[in-house]
């Protein structure tokens, strides 16, 4: 119910350009070179000088008779000879993590294919051994290894099926962990560990598809349900040379915990996260695949619940997994907490004694790059502004103070990608009232390495004029929350006009950021403010804003209740603001943001005339057991909470005028919401509307002119309902 936020239409398009832009970075850790695609090609970049050389063209990329291999992504070896070109992909969920690979040889440009006997576009998450001798991959749930000199392929799983899965994961693993590349090599290429998750006792959510054949097809998806126990995950190490496969002495029953996290630390020691069923209990354990013993060495209690990751964190990354970050020659590794009420950083040594390394009353939003040899770390922080973004460094041994890097001139939303030495950074800048522009620049003294390609040339081009206003609004409690407005176009203070509010309110999704293209909604045909409407949204508590432990986890158990409460109580101020019509309140989201849109109607059904509600779920009961037990507990225990804050037990209290919408392939919020929320409307005799979009998924993105078609379909209700303009 939160996941869509991040991929909606109205997510900013800066964020989506330089998340991509970084992906393609590929750094070589040995200096301050890195590689691009460009026209699908490989370039080298030496900074500061950027410009790049060619390094693998289209034609070395062609194998015999065929087109250009078409670059999704790409690995260099250890040694840097050869390269690994991901291509010819597929989705599978969210990502296109499924397709074929191929081996470039720098030296002799060779090229081959990995796995070419196994179905076209079958292989995950390919990689090479240590020695690059070899590529293992795994292919419809088993785990293989291909020698590149004699091209054998061995098969190291035989067991895999769609409810036994080798070397990835099932669907609440990669939604809700983040966890999709499910395998990796021993640090001497003699072993390889990896992931089994045993959906058999998983009970199946069967999509149907009705309009691809003239016979409805059944899609099942292994899809555990809020209260029903994980599936059961186990960790193995094969042994390569005698295919001896041992799994690993985790303590604990595995239908109680979840693994979301490993790594090697040697050839011997593997370090394995272990969270208990309601996340608020994490162990790192370190086993040693030789005595197949499990050690403690540092584990962590929460009231609420522990971030396996964050919402700032790129968990939609092609390439993106949980790594521990060593440091001090592997004796020690880099740990997020939030122990002191605030996130930081902490250094943990192999014997379990905890190190701070950021303190202070400020959120570490996540880690950039650390240098031992210099004694520093960078890292993304707004100690004074949530809605901003900015560079800090600080010392790694955790003496001393974090300093501000960004330069104080330009407020709003800061990214960096930082070289392995930490000498320079790609940054990106954008405000609400600024496009986003990119440079390279030096650090720490944060200079351009091109002045006539700075941030700061781009200014005056790329500054437009200040549309939105943020505001704080404080409920009776004394809680303070961001807001964002954009007032009509000939705004006239003495006329009232109708007001749009966008709503997320989960734990997954803040919405007010100082960003450019934030206050745009994407679902409107047309101008919102030139046809006369106040556009507006609230971060209420619970959202994952930079504001300390206690305002994220104050929601716990409390979803469809406090961010309601607080969503209602802000409307209420902003109803009696001067220019604002208390009788055309309108509200909408999708998602989470879609839940808290039927909540705020039907709880208080005498403040929003309208919603437009977009994949909600309706009933909490229906959604995942990781999502949903972690910021809610158990039904088990506390099945009233669970009641208490779906919106289908007030849907008998709907006043004013609803649109659903809801995608009939929806894999994440089931279509089941749709039908079980429409059956208690009809039962209390209420008028809305509802429509359908056939087969699409959660973003409902799916088929010819859909979201054309989703715009025509949500601006004339809002239109027909909330009419537009100052009276």
């Amino acid at each position: 119910m939160k996941k869509a936020f991040r991929l909606l239409p109205f997510l900013m398009t800066f964020l989506i350009g330089f998340t991509a832009f970084a992906q393609e970075i590929k750094w070589d850790k040995k200096g301050d070179t890195y590689y691009s695609v460009i026209k699908n090609e490989i370039f080298r970049h030496s900074l500061p000088n950027t410009v790049g050389e060619k390094l693998i063209s289209t034609a070395q990329l062609s194998p015999k008779g065929q087109a250009p291999l078409s670059i999704t992504d790409f690995a260099f070896s250890a040694d840097g000879q050869k390269v690994l070109v991901y291509t010819n992909t597929k989705a599978v969920w969210r990502l296109q993590t499924q397709g074929d690979y191929w081996v470039y040889e720098l030296g002799t440009g060779k090229l081959t294919q990995v796995g070419e006997k196994l179905p076209e576009s079958s292989l995950r998450f390919a990689k090479f051994a240590p020695d690059a001798s070899k590529v293992a991959f795994v292919s419809e749930f088993n785990l293989y290894v291909q020698d590149l000199t004699s091209g054998q392929i061995t098969s190291l799983t035989t067991d895999g099926t769609r409810k036994l899965i080798n070397g990835t994961f099932d669907w609440t693993y990669e939604e809700e962990f983040g966890c999709r590349d499910g395998f990796q090599w021993s640090p001497d290429g003699k072993r390889i560990s990896f992931w089994q998750i045993d959906a058999n006792k998983i009970r199946d959510y069967f999509m149907i598809n009705t309009t691809d054949s003239i016979y409805s097809q059944i899609i099942p998806v292994e899809y555990p349900k809020v209260g029903e126990s994980p599936s059961p995950a186990r960790i193995g190490v094969i042994e390569l040379a005698s295919k001896k496969l041992t799994w690993l002495n985790i303590p604990g029953d595995p239908q109680q915990h979840y693994l979301p996290r490993m790594e090697w630390n040697s050839p011997e020691l593997l370090l394995v996260q272990q969270l208990n069923r309601k996340q608020n209990h994490s162990k790192v354990l370190g086993v040693n695949v030789t005595t197949n013993e499990a050690n403690l060495i540092f584990e962590e209690q929460d009231e609420t619940w522990i971030d396996v990751l964050s919402s700032w964190e790129n968990t939609y990354g092609l390439t993106y997994r949980h790594e521990f970050k060593w440091i001090n020659a592997g004796k020690e590794f880099l740990w997020f907490s939030e122990k002191d009420g605030w996130r930081h950083l902490y250094r943990i040594d192999l014997s379990g004694k905890v190190t701070p390394v950021t303190h202070g009353n400020y959120d570490v939003i996540n880690l950039l790059q650390f240098n031992e040899k210099e004694n520093s770390l960078y890292f993304h922080a707004s100690p004074d502004n949530a809605t901003q973004k900015y560079l800090y460094k600080a010392k790694l041994d955790g003496k001393g103070t974090a300093e501000r890097v960004t330069p104080t001139d330009l407020p709003g939303t800061h990214s960096y990608v930082i070289s392995p030495s930490g000498k320079y950074a790609m940054h990106q800048f954008s405000n609400s009232y600024t496009r986003p522009a990119s440079e390279w620049i030096s650090l720490p003294k944060h200079q351009p390495l091109d002045p006539s390609q700075s941030i700061a040339s781009k200014l005056p081009a790329n500054q437009g004029a200040k549309t939105m206003e943020f505001f704080k609004i404080s409920t009776a409690d004394g809680t303070e929350m961001d807001g964002w407005m954009v007032k009509p176009k000939n705004f006239d203070p003495t006329k009232k006009y109708p007001v749009l509010f966008m709503v997320y309110t989960e734990p997954w999704g803040a919405n007010v950021k100082d960003t450019y293209g934030v206050g745009r909604n994407r679902n409107y045909e047309g101008d919102m403010a030139a046809d006369g409407y106040i556009y507006i949204s609230i971060d209420n508590r619970g959202t994952p804003a930079p504001k300390g432990r206690a305002w994220r986890k104050s929601i716990y158990r409390k979803i469809g209740r406090l961010n309601i409460s607080d969503q209602a109580e802000a409307a209420k101020q902003i109803s009696q603001w001067p220019f604002v019509d208390p009788t055309r309140m309108a509200v909408w989201g999708h998602s989470g943001g879609g839940s808290a849109t039927l909540n705020l109607l039907f709880q208080y059904p005498d403040l929003f005339q309208t919603g437009i509600s977009m994949a909600a779920v309706a009933n909490q009961l229906t959604y995942d057991n990781i999502y949903q037990e972690r910021y809610m507990g158990l039904p088990q225990e506390n099945l009233d909470d669970f009641v208490a804050g779906s919106p289908i037990t007030h849907a008998k209290n709907l006043k004013g005028n609803l649109l659903y919408i809801h995608g009939t392939g929806d894999d994440n919020v089931h279509y089941a919401n749709a039908e079980m929320l429409i059956n208690e409307l009809i039962k209390h005799g209420k008028l809305f509307q509802f429509m359908p979009y056939p087969n699409r998924s959660h973003g409902i993105s799916e088929g010819e002119v859909t979201a054309a078609h989703l715009r025509m379909v949500y601006t004339n209700f809002l239109k027909t309902y909330c009419p537009p303009g100052g009276r």
